[in-house]
């Protein structure tokens, strides 16, 4: 079997990277990997996961059928991790939207450490 290298960039393939975080057997360690999880799961169209991991207060915010409209609408090309601080992470995200124009979503993201997990709070974005 061909193991495939993580969709958020690592060097490790993504049954060791991405996704023992995304199915729950392991947590993020920090909000950078949380990130790169959250990039994963938009990839793998696992919306459950990205609700799950979105702060309890910021969730009604957002709805499972819309995220799973954007992860699945979009094709994911790469993740550029801009720089990171122990609870904040500037990224780029690089994709093909529906009229497979590529597109760049550039995002200062913010992260809360809360009850042993890390979970995305808010996020400032950049044109």
């Amino acid at each position: 079997m061909i193991e495939n290298k993580c969709y958020c960039g690592s060097d490790k393939n993504f049954q060791n990277c991405c996704e023992p975080i995304i199915k729950g057997v392991q947590k993020a360690p920090t909000a950078k990997l949380l990130m790169r999880s959250r990039y994963s799961a938009y990839v793998t169209h696992q919306a459950d996961y990205l609700l799950a991991t979105t702060h309890i207060l910021e969730r009604k915010q957002y709805s499972k059928s819309e995220i799973l409209c954007w992860a699945t609408s979009n094709k994911w090309l790469q993740l550029e991790i801009i720089k990171s601080t122990e609870n904040t992470v500037e990224f780029k995200a690089y994709f093909l939207d529906s009229k497979l124009q590529k597109q760049i979503h550039h995002e200062l993201s913010t992260f809360k450490f809360e009850n042993g997990s890390w979970f995305y709070l808010d996020g400032q974005f950049f044109n």
